[in-house]
C-alpha cells in the first residue's frame, strides 16, 4: 500500500540579501559587540568601535533587500546609545552623574562617525524612495 506524500513549498530564492529583521539585528549585534568589547578593553569607545559603525551601515546598504533603507538608516544609532547606556550601566554601576557624563564623552567620541553614516544611510533611503 502506498500512501501519497504532500508536496512541499519550493523557497523561492529570487529575493537575495537581509531582510528588515536581519539587518537590524546584524547591526545590532555587532554594534553590540564591539562597543562593549571597547568599553571593557580601553575604558572608553574610540575609533574601533566608529569604525564599526560606518561598516554597519554601509554593509546594510549593500547586503539588505530592497526595502530594508530605513532600517539600514535608523538602526546604528540606536543601537550604539542603547548598548551603550545598557554596558555603561553594567561597567559602572547605577551611578548617575557618572553614567551621565560617560554617555555624552561616549557619544562625543563617535559623533562625526555616527553622522557620516547616518547620512549615507539617509541619502541612500531618499534615493531608493524616488526612484
Amino acid at each position: 500500500m502506498t500512501s501519497r506524500t504532500a508536496q512541499r513549498p519550493a523557497i523561492s530564492l529570487s529575493k537575495k540579501g537581509l531582510t528588515k529583521q536581519g539587518v537590524g539585528v546584524l547591526q545590532t549585534l555587532l554594534i553590540g559587540l564591539i562597543t562593549f568589547a571597547e568599553l571593557e578593553f580601553r575604558h572608553g569607545v574610540g575609533i574601533v568601535t566608529a569604525l564599526a559603525l560606518c561598516v554597519c551601515a554601509i554593509a546594510g546598504v549593500r547586503f539588505g533587500r530592497k526595502g530594508s533603507e530605513y532600517v539600514c538608516a535608523a538602526t546604528p544609532p540606536l543601537a550604539f546609545a542603547g548598548v551603550l547606556f545598557g554596558s555603561l550601566i553594567l561597567i559602572d554601576g547605577l551611578h548617575p552623574s557618572r553614567i551621565g557624563v560617560d554617555f555624552v564623552a561616549s557619544l562625543a567620541s563617535v559623533a562625526p562617525y555616527l553622522i557620516a553614516s547616518a547620512a549615507y544611510s539617509w541619502f541612500n533611503y531618499f534615493r531608493s524612495r524616488k526612484g
